[in-house]
């Protein structure tokens, strides 16, 4: 049987940190934000709170996706709902204005993994677009849901994206899990240049 959503030690009833940066990017309301392993996460609520209307979430998990879609009920029509692994999904190039991503990239062990990955941003993000990725910071857990994970500094988390992207803001938060404890985030709000 597995967890409910609120049980899991990712889980937050609001991802501040992710929704303050895209606000930041003042992206209109129409502009085209994915969020790469957003599964059963709840910035998809806030995200349509807030009136954003071109929002895919991407989840490897099927039935992440389903919990989502159960708990937005009818707005998950607003929605769009994509399965698989990003390092294998096929995003139409250029067609994304934000990506974000908390607690996708640091499960990516391997040098070819992450190339893989930023490779994938490259194609589906415009010119000028934005993206936030946080990922476990210097003093993070080194395991997570039993998986081997990569810690990061701001700068180390910036420089696996390479010069394509201008760093513009980084931060490091502490997120408190459903049962106390705390895990070290670092987030890095970045702009495509070209």
């Amino acid at each position: 049987m597995s967890k409910s959503p609120n049980a899991v030690s990712w889980y937050a009833p609001h991802l501040d940190e992710s929704l303050s940066y895209i606000r930041r990017t003042g992206v209109d309301l129409a502009a085209a934000i994915v969020d790469v392993g957003g599964g059963e996460a709840t910035l998809v609520d806030d995200l349509l709170e807030a009136g954003y209307r071109d929002i895919a979430i991407l989840d490897i998990s099927e039935r992440a996706l389903e919990v989502c879609r159960e708990r937005l009920a009818e707005r998950s029509a607003r929605v769009k709902w994509l399965v698989g692994d990003v390092l294998e999904q096929d995003f139409a190039p250029r067609s994304v204005d934000v990506w974000h991503d908390r607690a996708v990239f640091h499960f990516l062990t391997e040098h070819a993994q992450r190339q893989r990955y930023v490779a994938r941003v490259l194609k589906a993000l415009k010119p000028g677009g934005y993206a936030i990725v946080g990922a476990f910071g210097p003093q993070g857990p080194t395991q997570c849901s039993g998986l081997p994970v990569v810690r990061y500094s701001s700068d180390e988390l910036h420089d696996e994206f390479g010069s394509c992207f201008l760093l513009l803001d980084h931060s490091t938060t502490l997120h408190t899990t459903p049962w106390g404890s705390t895990q070290q985030f670092v987030y890095c709000y970045c702009r495509r240049e070209h």
